[in-house]
């Protein structure tokens, strides 16, 4: 009992003091962050790491055990970060240049194209843009082209190949497993069930996916080729793609066409940045965009009396849902709100989305509306995609906004009603209903739904669809007929969108930021501020906290009266779950050679 309570007591004791130590850190990584031109020391270069996956916006962090344990808890960048760390760069005396090193992004094609504009107007101060890759993806290699140079390894290679996308049609197998499905929708283009009960694309599918690709292309080969001021041309750029296979190319072949000023290896570019700027290449100081973007800032405008609410909708319309979607339980509250707070003038929503639940969409169309009734002016900034549910929460906006290459429209809706009867027979199982009414399990999935109830379902997504259709023609002014013709759940590209009149004009998040605030008569002077709030918790810090720059920054906190071992513990013990069933803790290891 006796070594039980010193355990005890020892622990308790051991928790308090690491707590203590990771509590510091935080406040003063917190701390450093306010006041960004006094972190940068004059002539410091912005490095923009151009590889994994680039999201619009930063998401609560969902850690599991697994990802703990292989201490995989970074989080992706964030066009949002990005886009604010650029402008700071532009506007601070202190960065000299930005470094853009690409080694395979991920992002959609307006996320890149936004990047890519604002790495132009950094552009615009005078600062040179420097960019390297050891290989570029098309997606890096269509951002970099916004850069004044452009260098690749001599072993390297530009993966410039066009757009365009595989869609799996799934028919052969739900059919080997006694799987059916069977559809009601509207809209000849709404082909977002055809993977289920086709072998194959449809005409009408292939044709609008055509069109798109095709003018999307245009537009991202025209820029590349403005980009390299014109030492290749948009109509070279084709030839290079699809008869010379420039991505198979040699560096010294690359060079030759243009696509890049110089082949270097990646350890010659401080020498080379060094050179452009002309400093000294001892005196380089690279910086994370983390470190230009002030959370004080963020955080004040919060408060601000002045305000202008970016609302970002980013992922999938749910009725309940995670933090990567758009949960309209939780956004319809926020709109509410922010429509009742008198300190929000005005509002842009930030939309990302291929649409989802129609309850849910048409639940935040209603609470938008809300917003505007208070006389409010609504912009809507469209990102890669704006479609479907995602254009029904858009379309009644005052003003809306897109990206070069947005997709949106897909102004139609479906039901796809599954069938396991086939299945259920395979696997020996044998459905037995009882019910009070013959409909009391309409629709069963255990059986196809007769004439009747398809008719009654078909019916059902008429109504839905009809609704969506007056809501399109109310939003934009159009009649009915007219919406119709350009609906049937067909998407477009922005410049038809625009054309069609689905969409006022293309620009940027900034652009439909500064048209509210020219309708809320704030000018220049509003604050900018954005929802839903990220909550600062001890889980979001994590990533930052996990690497050894965390440990330093504890270590600096407490001026180096800390033992590394307990810091790291410290880290380990508060990245738990608060709950856990958890054996004691042994520090066992295989003897391991090393390679050489």
């Amino acid at each position: 009992m006796l070594s039980s309570f010193v355990g005890a007591w020892i622990a308790l004791v051991l928790f308090g003091v690491v707590a203590v130590l990771v509590a510091v850190g935080i406040v003063a990584k917190l701390g450093a962050s306010s006041g960004v031109s006094a972190n940068v020391s004059k002539g410091s270069v912005l490095t923009i790491e151009l590889n994994g996956v680039i999201e619009e916006r930063e998401t609560p962090l969902d850690i599991d055990y697994i990802s703990l344990m292989r201490r995989d808890i970074s989080r992706p960048q964030t066009l949002e970060n990005l886009v604010m760390a650029i402008r700071e760069a532009k506007a601070n005396n202190n960065i000299s240049a930005i470094y853009l090193k690409c080694g395979g992004v991920s992002a959609g094609l307006a996320t890149l194209n936004a990047l890519r504009e604002e790495i132009k107007a950094f552009r615009e101060s005078g600062k040179p843009v420097i960019a390297y890759g050891d290989y570029y993806s098309s997606g890096d290699y269509f951002v970099a082209t916004a850069a004044n140079h452009l260098y690749m390894n001599p072993a390297g290679q530009i993966a410039l190949q066009g757009i365009g996308g595989t869609s799996l049609y799934l028919k052969g197998l739900f059919d080997k497993i006694g799987v059916t499905f069977q559809v009601v929708k509207v809209g000849t283009y709404k082909s977002a069930v055809e993977p289920y009960i086709l072998t194959e694309m449809s005409q009408p599918a292939r044709a609008q996916l055509d069109t798109l690709y095709s003018n999307m292309w245009r537009y991202i080969r025209e820029t590349i080729s403005d980009g390299r001021a014109d030492k290749v041309s948009a109509a070279a750029i084709d030839t290079l793609v699809s008869r010379d296979f420039i991505f198979l190319k040699s560096g010294k072949e690359v060079e030759k066409t243009g696509l890049v000023d110089k082949l270097l290896y990646e350890r010659k570019m401080d020498e080379q940045i060094a050179s452009i700027l002309g400093k000294d290449v001892k005196k380089l100081n690279f910086v994370e965009p983390s470190v230009l973007v002030d959370p004080a800032e963020l955080a004040s405008a919060l408060s601000s009396k002045r305000q202008i609410a970016v609302v970002y909708a980013s992922g999938q319309i749910v009725d309940g849902g995670g933090a990567a979607t758009i949960n309209f339980e939780k956004f319809v509250p926020l709109i509410t709100r922010l429509a009742d707070d008198d300190n929000v003038k005005g509002m842009v929503l930030r939309v990302n989305s291929p649409g989802g639940a129609v309850f849910g969409s048409e639940q935040i169309g209603e609470a938008l509306d809300y917003f505007q009734s208070k006389k409010k002016p609504l912009a809507v900034s469209m990102g890669d995609y704006a479609a479907s549910g995602g254009y029904w929460i858009s379309c009644c906006a005052n003003r809306i906004f897109a990206d070069e290459l947005t997709i949106t429209g897909s102004i139609g809706i479906f039901g796809l009603i599954p069938n396991v009867a086939g299945l259920m027979d395979k696997l020996g199982v044998s459905p037995q209903e009882v019910a009070t009414n013959p409909e009391a399990e309409f629709p069963n999935g255990f059986k196809p739904m007769d004439e009747r109830q398809l008719a009654a379902m078909q019916k059902y997504v008429e109504k839905g669809y009809d609704k969506f259709v007056a809501r399109v023609a109310k939003g934009r002014k159009m009649k009915e007929e007219k919406v119709r013709s350009i609906g049937e759940g067909r998407v477009w590209d922005a410049g038809n969108a625009v054309r069609l009149g689905l969409v006022d004009e293309i620009g940027n998040l900034q652009k439909s930021v500064e048209w509210v605030a020219e309708k809320c008569g704030l000018g220049e002077n509003y604050s900018l501020a954005s929802y839903p709030k990220i909550e600062n918790s001890f889980w979001n810090m994590l990533p930052e906290m996990a690497d050894m720059n965390a440990d330093g920054a504890v270590a600096k906190a407490v001026e180096g009266n800390y033992d590394l071992l307990l810091v790291k513990y410290a880290r380990k013990v508060l990245s738990r779950k608060p709950v856990q069933a958890l054996m004691p803790e042994f520090d066992i290891r295989f003897i391991e050679a090393r390679p050489l």
